[in-house]
C-alpha cells in the first residue's frame, strides 16, 4: 500500500512539474515575481546562513583541535579539516537541510493558504496557468540564490574559524590560514555549489507540491508543511549521497 502511494505521489508530482516547467504567459510578471521571491526566498534567509555558518565553523575549529591534537599531528591539519568539512557538506547540504526548515515550509504554507483559500481556483477560472505562476518564479529565485548563499556560508564558516583561534588561543591565525590553503581542490567549490543547486530544486518544488494539492483547511496546511519539510530533508539527504559519489569521483 505505501509502495503504491508512493508511486502515485511521485506520478501526481511530475504532472504538476509539467505544467509548472511550461512557457511562462508574461515574461515581465514572471521576473517581477522573480525579483520579490529572491528577495523573500534568498535575501531573507543570508543572516540565519550567516549566523549559524559562522558558529559552526567555531564549534569544527575546537572539535578539530581537541580531538586531532597530537604532538605528531602538524598543527594545519585543524584548518585543512574545517574548510573541508565547509566545503564538502555544511556550506551545501546541511544549509539546505536548514533552507528546507525556513523556506520549504514558507512555501508550503503560502500556497496551501491560497489553495483553501480558492485563490488558486480563481487563477484557473482566469484561464492562468496557477502552476507556473505561482511554483516556476520560487524554483527560479532559490536556484539563482543558492550559489550566493553558499559562499556567504563558506566564508562565514572560514570568519568563525579565525574568532574562534584568536579570541580562545586554542590556534594562531598563521596556522589555520596554513590549512586552509593546503592542497586547496576549487573543484570542491564547484561540488558544494552544484548540489546546492539541485536541492534548492528540490525544496521549492516538493514543498510547492505539497502546498499546491492541499485539501481542507488551516489545519491540513500545517501539516502539509510538516510533511514538506520531512520529504525535503529525506530527498536531500538521499541525494546528497547519490550527488557525492558522481561529483567526487
Amino acid at each position: 500500500m505505501f509502495l503504491v502511494n508512493s508511486i502515485k505521489t511521485f506520478g501526481n508530482y511530475l504532472i504538476l512539474m509539467g505544467r509548472v516547467m511550461s512557457r511562462p504567459q508574461r515574461w515581465r510578471i514572471f521576473f517581477r515575481q522573480m525579483m520579490r521571491e529572491i528577495y523573500q526566498l534568498g535575501v531573507d534567509s543570508i543572516p540565519i546562513v550567516l549566523l549559524i555558518s559562522f558558529f559552526i565553523g567555531a564549534v569544527i575549529c575546537i572539535q578539530m583541535k581537541l580531538n586531532v591534537e597530537s604532538p605528531w599531528m602538524p598543527k594545519m591539519v585543524v584548518g585543512y579539516a574545517t574548510r573541508e568539512i565547509l566545503l564538502l557538506e555544511f556550506s551545501s547540504s546541511i544549509m539546505c537541510l536548514i533552507l528546507a526548515g525556513k523556506v520549504g515550509s514558507n512555501i508550503t504554507s503560502e500556497i496551501g493558504a491560497m489553495r483553501v483559500t480558492q485563490q488558486i481556483d480563481a487563477l484557473e477560472i482566469m484561464g492562468v496557468n496557477s502552476a507556473n505562476f505561482l511554483i516556476m518564479p520560487k524554483i527560479a529565485a532559490l536556484m539563482a540564490m543558492i550559489p550566493i548563499l553558499v559562499i556567504f556560508s563558506i566564508a562565514a564558516g572560514i570568519a568563525g574559524a579565525f574568532a574562534i583561534g584568536k579570541f580562545t588561543g586554542i590556534m594562531t591565525p598563521q596556522d589555520l590560514i596554513v590549512g586552509l590553503q593546503y592542497e586547496f581542490n576549487q573543484w570542491y567549490i564547484w561540488c558544494s555549489v552544484i548540489k546546492a543547486i539541485f536541492f534548492a530544486f528540490v525544496i521549492t518544488s516538493v514543498a510547492s507540491f505539497y502546498g499546491y494539492n492541499v485539501k481542507g483547511g488551516s489545519i491540513e496546511v500545517g501539516k502539509a508543511s510538516t510533511d514538506a519539510v520531512v520529504s525535503c530533508s529525506a530527498l536531500i539527504l538521499f541525494s546528497d549521497m547519490i550527488l557525492t559519489q558522481l561529483l567526487m569521483q
